[in-house]
């Protein structure tokens, strides 16, 4: 199992044992509009998705990764690159601490960090880009915090609460290349 660790996080495959994380996460009606989620899922589903989750991130096209502050701890969160696109070597990144306790911490920004690390120097990643709702004022200070811009905003894009709200693409361009 490879993982990638920080000072206080490190990020790692997801597990058979993450199974009642995960289906907490994707059952989490309170995230379902950051994670673009509008169904629940069984844990039938979820068991499955784990059962498939050792395909790599060029056949499945996405790599899901659960962040951790101790290897004898279970997930906080889920880390996710997501359509991948090898031939113009980039990707989505996406980003959910399960705890509100939790979110405040620098847990989400070490993990950032990583996923980053690994996007441009592993994967070889030319650019990173994140969707964010304009009114989700943390996420977008975590993403800038890293050299994320803002790039465009897409109108009417998200329908929450019986409103249109507006969703900001940022993205990540690997200078490095």
């Amino acid at each position: 199992m490879i993982t990638l660790k920080g000072e206080s996080v490190y990020l790692r495959a997801l597990e058979p044992n993450d199974l009642e994380f995960v289906y907490a996460m994707e059952n989490d009606q309170s995230i379902w509009e950051v994670s673009n989620t509008q169904t629940p899922y069984s844990r039938f589903l979820v068991r499955q998705y784990l059962e498939n989750a050792h395909q790599d991130i060029y056949e499945a096209k996405q790599l899901r990764l659960a962040i951790c502050q101790d290897e004898d701890f279970p997930a906080v969160g889920l880390i996710d690159l997501f359509e991948f696109d090898p031939k113009n070597n980039r990707a989505g990144v996406g980003i959910v601490i399960q705890s509100k306790e939790n979110r405040k911490q620098n847990i989400g920004s070490e993990a950032l960090e990583l996923l980053i690390k690994y996007s441009f120097h592993n994967l070889n990643l030319h650019q990173l880009y994140a969707n964010i709702n304009v009114g989700n004022v943390a996420s977008i200070a975590l993403f800038t915090k890293f050299g994320f811009k803002e790039i465009g905003i897409k109108k009417d894009w998200i329908l929450a609460n019986n409103q249109y709200q507006d969703e900001a693409i940022f993205q990540l361009i690997n200078k490095q290349i």
